[in-house]
């Protein structure tokens, strides 16, 4: 249950910021890979695998949250597209957050590579080997990667003008911070 009305529970809002981090960090991590074929990939890439899955769990562990603890309404003097583009754009960001690391599992999985967590820990393939599903899925899985970057960016957007413009509450009810 909500705590608060005006509030996200603690775990959703530390579920939030802990994968602020780590998509953010992930998309450079990504750009940085693909734009490099010096040693620097062998290394970004076997980070890039384990923090992809670990996104994955990590979103289905905060759709559970979010199903179970709704979210703070939103102001009432909110116009209805905005209301509409906000929970649309959360919903967006969900499903890439679980479509991306699939995506990009089935991508692998495709081109006949391992999934290599750690040393040890393999997973297995979701995708038959195929050459043209591989090439298929590579193109998705980087203009995913675009979108979810636009999404970010305009969700950061709209969280600082809930913040710094219309200062409704709407920034301080992820932050956990209300100033006086």
């Amino acid at each position: 249950m909500n705590t608060s009305s005006t509030s996200f529970v603690f775990t959703a809002r530390v579920l939030h910021w802990l994968m602020a981090l780590l998509i953010l960090s992930m998309l450079f991590i990504g750009i940085g890979m693909v734009a490099s074929v010096s040693e620097r990939h062998a290394w970004l890439l076997s980070i890039h695998k384990p923090l992809g899955i670990a996104i994955l769990i990590l979103a289905v562990v905060r759709l559970i949250v979010r199903l179970r603890n709704p979210p703070p309404p939103l102001p009432d003097d909110l116009p209805a597209v905005q209301k509409l583009a906000a929970h649309a754009s959360h919903w967006l960001l969900y499903v890439l957050m679980l479509l991306i690391p699939l995506v990009g599992w089935a991508m692998l999985s495709a081109g006949g590579y391992p999934v290599m967590l750690s040393h040890s820990l393999r997973l297995p393939p979701i995708f038959p080997v195929s050459g043209a599903a591989f090439a298929i899925l590579r193109h998705m899985h980087a203009w995913l990667a675009m979108l979810l970057f636009l999404t970010f960016l305009a969700h950061l957007g709209a969280a600082l003008y809930h913040g710094l413009i219309r200062r409704d509450g709407v920034l301080s009810s992820m932050t956990g911070y209300r100033p006086k």
